[in-house]
């Protein structure tokens, strides 16, 4: 099975916006968010994440124009998140471009949330994303995660933004049936073979392409010399 390398741009609005941290910690602007995909759409990568960053923390619903605009003339598959709390949330953002719908914080307060969406639109629309924080001194980590998700995206708050290497752990604890996805604090083309042997399908990254010189390019060649299957445009 191909393997994917996926850049995540966080947003709020037209601006992209890098942590440390994520959500309300998220405060370093990087630039437009439309320049940003545009310039990962002329790169071919394999595919998007775009996370609306302000969404739940400004209690509404996703930004629909900014996915239309973000989505045209991006030609490779889009994954769209962020205050996505109805089903509705779900085939408008369909409707406005999305490939692939992100669901965070209403499946973790709704298990039957991803099953209703799944059988709307099918499970290759939905994706779970399962966001955890490392645990402490005698924490230990539950994640309910849905069968009915199409892929699942292990997200780790604390490292997000800060390109020290992926949270690991997540990926030893669990042994899923759909396609998983790493994000949070890609170090380099290394980490993302690491977290290849660990037993991830994909890997996001977002401040590694932005704060530094390497490329989703350069990560698919890396990971390609080192015998996984990839897709080097």
């Amino acid at each position: 099975m191909t393997r994917r390398v996926i850049p995540t741009v966080l947003v709020r609005g037209a601006t992209a916006y890098k942590g440390p941290g994520f959500g309300e910690r998220c405060t370093r602007s990087v630039g437009s968010a439309l320049s940003i995909c545009r310039t990962h759409a002329m790169r071919g990568v394999d595919e998007l994440i775009i996370l609306d960053i302000a969404a739940t923390d400004e209690g509404r619903g996703p930004d629909l124009a900014m996915v239309e605009a973000l989505s045209e003339g991006c030609f490779m598959p889009i994954t769209v998140g962020g205050g996505v709390r109805k089903i509705d949330d779900i085939n408008r953002l369909l409707r406005a471009g999305a490939d692939k719908v992100a669901v965070c914080s209403a499946a973790r307060e709704r298990p039957e949330f991803i099953e209703q969406a799944a059988d709307r639109f099918g499970s290759q629309a939905v994706v779970q994303v399962v966001e955890h924080a490392e645990p402490g001194p005698g924490d230990s980590a539950v994640w309910v995660i849905s069968p009915y998700a199409g892929e699942v995206v292990l997200q780790s708050r604390d490292r997000e933004g800060t390109v020290a290497g992926y949270d690991m752990g997540p990926l030893y604890a669990v042994s899923l049936p759909m396609p998983v996805i790493i994000s949070g604090g890609c170090s380099g083309p290394a980490d993302m073979l690491s977290a290849f042997k660990a037993g991830a399908d994909a890997c996001a990254a977002g401040a590694l392409f932005q704060f530094t010189d390497c490329t989703p390019r350069d990560c698919s060649e890396f990971l390609a010399r080192n015998g996984y299957e990839m897709r080097v445009a």
